[in-house]
Formats: structure tokens, sequence, C-alpha cells
């Protein structure tokens, strides 16, 4: 039995799939055998992640409480990649993208005494970053998408190992009348694409749910009300694991069109549920796991492309019930003691 720590960063009172992760990772590494914990370091604000890289870089994990061995580390995600132990592996959420693949965005909103200022924090950072993954003893990353982005961003080799859905009652009910949609209510998300795809004359008089909050629920309502949506689109808040499966197992298929997505879970926990994913070719984790016409379908990322992949699963009820099963068989050979193995190997 080996003693292995979790690391993974977060900001206060977060929610959200790397929380997720690293929660399921022990609790495997646990039914495998071994003794395991999660720590979680500060992820400050702009302005203060160096403080928390430091902090990090502090954490000594090569003995845990009462000077017993800690055989390896697990980290997840930045800052927290930077605590210190002789076999550290690597399986990598994503770095901070504002100062990687985000950055022209990023930039884009700050004054020109702001540019210099976070083009200096971002030099430091992407060091920082170097730094500590050379000293690694092996890379993963949970997509080619994050792969794709440390290969252009420092030249870094890694391998993708894509994590499983999260161990939950998964079952499948029905074929729903309705679309199911759930993530962060963020501009990255896109869910004002998918309710312009509804809003097209080819998704005209197809339902959806969309759970989860977030900063972007005003701007919503108000595009909901301008599309003439409010009798087709339902808000329906932060659900409980609970309830959220409950919609997965009733729905006909879920719309998940993200931006260059890092994964995203709520691709696999709807295989999961036996059910389709309708996404866009620039959703990143996303579409590697949707095959087009297979398990789901991928449209490109504009209204008039979404809304006729999303009518193809409402309107033919036993293509979505194929893709639904095929998606679900993608889902069983994805598996918790599978990915501990590889990361203990």
């Amino acid at each position: 039995m080996s003693r292995i720590a979790v690391v993974t960063s977060s900001p206060p009172f977060a929610e959200g799939g790397h929380l997720v992760m690293a929660r399921e990772l022990v609790t495997a590494l646990r039914e495998s055998g071994h003794e395991a914990s999660l720590i979680v370091t500060p992820q400050n604000r702009f302005g203060r992640q160096a403080s928390a890289y430091l902090a990090a870089w502090c954490t000594d994990l090569e003995l845990a409480h009462e000077d017993q061995r800690i055989d390896q580390v697990i980290s997840l995600r930045f800052p927290g990649y930077a605590v210190q132990h002789p076999n550290h592996v690597l399986w990598l959420n994503h770095r901070m993208r504002e100062y990687y693949d985000l950055w022209e965005r990023f930039r884009s909103h700050l004054s020109w005494k702001g540019r210099i200022k976070e083009g200096v924090r971002r030099g430091l950072i992407h060091r920082a970053d170097r730094y500590c993954f050379a000293r690694m003893q092996r890379r993963y990353v949970i997509s080619a998408t994050v792969q794709a982005r440390l290969q252009r961003w420092g030249g870094i080799q890694s391998n993708v190992l894509y994590p499983p859905p999260p161990v939950r009652a998964y079952r499948c009910d029905a074929y729903g009348d309705y679309l199911f949609a759930v993530s962060r209510l963020t501009p990255l998300k896109r869910f004002d694409l998918l309710l312009r795809a509804l809003g097209e004359p080819a998704a005209a008089g197809i339902k959806c749910v969309i759970a989860g909050e977030g900063a972007e629920l005003p701007a919503l309502l108000r595009l909901r009300r301008q599309l003439d949506l409010d009798d087709r689109v339902e808000f329906v808040g932060r659900l409980t694991d609970a309830q959220m499966i409950d919609h997965l197992a009733r729905c006909r298929a879920v719309a998940f069109v993200p931006w260059n997505e890092d994964y995203g879970f709520v691709t696999v926990e709807a295989f999961a549920s036996a059910k389709a994913v309708v996404t866009v070719s620039d959703s990143g984790g996303p579409s590697e796991l949707v095959r087009d016409g297979v398990n789901g379908r991928i449209a490109e990322p504009s209204p008039e492309s979404l809304a006729v992949a999303l009518r193809d699963v409402m309107a033919d009820r036993t293509r979505a019930i194929q893709m639904g099963e095929s998606g679900l068989a993608t889902a069983s050979a994805m598996t918790w003691p599978a990915a501990v193995k590889e990361l203990l190997r």
C-alpha cells in the first residue's frame, strides 16, 4: 500500500470540475488499496498569484503526520503543482488560462499600463510553470486540447489520460421531449450560442432545460426574452447531484457548446446516462469524445449549424437512442481503476 497525496488548487468557496476530479481520484486510490488524501492549496486573485505559487512551493509533501512518508504526489492544477516531492506526477486540468490561451482576450480589456504589468507577470508565470513541469516524473493531461496548449506554450511533452465519469448512480429512464444543458453560466460556456440556435427556424418548437448559476444569468434571461423563448427554455438554477442525474435520465440529449473547454465532465456524464451529446467543432475536450453521428453531433459554432444538429436529435428519437447507447459504451470503457493504474505505474 502506498501513501499518496492528491494536490489541487481552488479559490475560496468555489466548486467545479477540478474539485470533482480531485475527490474522485482520492476515492479511486483508496478503493485500489492505497492511503490517499486531498490537499487544496490557495489560488489567489489576480495580482497575487506569485504568493500562491510560493505557498505551494514551500509545501513539503515528503512527510505526513507523525513523520509518515508520502510515497507519491499527483497534482492537478495551478499553482498546486508547485509543491515539492521527488515522486511527483502531473495530471493537468489546466494552467492559468488568462496567461496562455486566453491571453489575447484578457489583455484586450486592459489599459496600456495594465498590459505591461500583466505581461511581466505572465512571463514570470510561464517560467515558473516550465520549471515545475521539468521536475515532474511523468506528465499527463486531461485532454488533447490541454496537451496542445502545453506544446504550443513551452514545448512541453505530455500524455493524454481522459478522466472517467464521476462515480454516481447514472440511469436512463426515458428519451424525453427536451434537451438538457448544465454548466456554470459564464461567457466561455456559450449558453448565448445555444439560445440563438434555439431561436433559429430549424429548431422551432424544441424545449431546453438549462441548469447552473453564474454572472451571465441576467444577460441570458434578457436574450431569452429577445428571442421569444420564454415558453421553451427554462433556467432551473443550481441542481443537486440527484436532480442533475434525474434530468440526465429523462432528457432526449445533452447540449454542451463551450469554447475550447479543457475537458468537461458534462460529456461523459451524459454518455454514462446513455444520452447523446450535441457540441460544436471548437469546443475543445467535448469534441474529442463526441463522434459525429455515432454518439452525438458536432456542429459548426454558429446558430444555424447548431440548430440543425439540435433538430436532428429531437426529430428522430430512434436515432437519439442509438447514439445514446454508443455514448454509454464510450463511458463504460473509461474506468477509475485503469486511470489509477496508469498514474501509479
